[in-house]
């Protein structure tokens, strides 16, 4: 597989508080890598550098080959690096190709330039296509965004980022709060991305849904990473123990399984 990106040795300190200690991992073309850990592993922390939002206090980032050094997450999105947080961003009184061009309007000239409109129509008509390269179908793209399913609501900024030639998608959480079908509609579009060349970085607490699309699993805890995993070569009890320490995975077993009430 050809390598997209490549981080090297990154380390974040807030304070005395080191978040992320030393990580180092790939991403190559075409494949989705699972990043897995408890609360205050360092994931957000961690993608966070690699969007653009938090400088690394050392390590380097390359991306295509070559070091980028972000300055805001701006300059990382102009090169392909699209993150879709758990609040997706959107602007939910306003309707979908209006999403997806959000900051980024089409606009039409009138009387030589000198007065400008946004061109909704011509808006829509790029939304379907955005849409169709996902394979996604939607009532009506007029509606507002407050009135779409969870899961549509997924869809809408992934498209965006699509539209927008994202090389790079980093999806957190994508699944949390939705229901079963709704959750397995997002499962899909990240195949979809897959299929398509896309790689995905997924941070996600549902190992179900991990290991249900992922090619590798890469596990942080306290800040480092302490396991890399194919997911044809691992099992989730693997992969919990590793998250939480097989010291303490141990202790957790034993918790489960004693029958003494005391």
């Amino acid at each position: 597989m050809e390598n997209l990106l490549k981080v090297n040795n990154l380390t974040k300190k807030f304070g005395g508080l080191t978040a992320v200690n030393d990580v180092s991992l790939d991403v190559n073309i075409g494949e989705v890598v699972g990043l897995l850990g408890d609360n205050g592993a360092g994931k957000s922390t961690l993608i966070k550098m690699v969007s653009g939002v938090y400088k690394p206090d050392e390590g380097e980032i390359f991306f295509n080959g070559q070091r980028v050094d972000f300055a805001t997450p701006r300059q990382a999105r102009d090169i392909g690096i699209e993150t879709i947080y758990q609040d997706l961003a959107l602007a939910e009184n306003l309707d979908v190709g209006s999403n997806i061009f959000l900051g980024r309007e089409i606009l039409r000239s009138y009387l030589g330039g000198l007065i400008h409109t946004v061109d909704r129509n011509k808006m829509r008509e790029e939304a379907v296509k955005a849409l169709d390269r996902l394979n996604i179908r939607l009532d009506s793209l007029t509606q507002q965004v407050l009135n779409l399913s969870g899961g549509q609501r997924q869809a809408v900024a992934i498209a965006r980022s699509i539209y927008w030639n994202a090389k790079l998608m980093i999806m957190d959480e994508p699944t949390a709060a939705l229901g079963v079908s709704e959750q397995r509609k997002v499962l899909r579009l990240v195949k979809t991305l897959r299929d398509q060349g896309v790689p995905v970085i997924l941070i996600s607490h549902n190992m179900q849904d991990v290991f249900a699309v992922a090619t590798r699993i890469i596990v942080l805890r306290r800040g480092k990473k302490v396991g890399e995993r194919m997911v044809n070569q691992t099992t989730p009890d693997e992969i919990v123990s590793l998250m939480v320490g097989a010291d303490e995975a141990l202790e957790s077993s034993i918790d489960l399984n004693s029958t003494d009430p005391d």
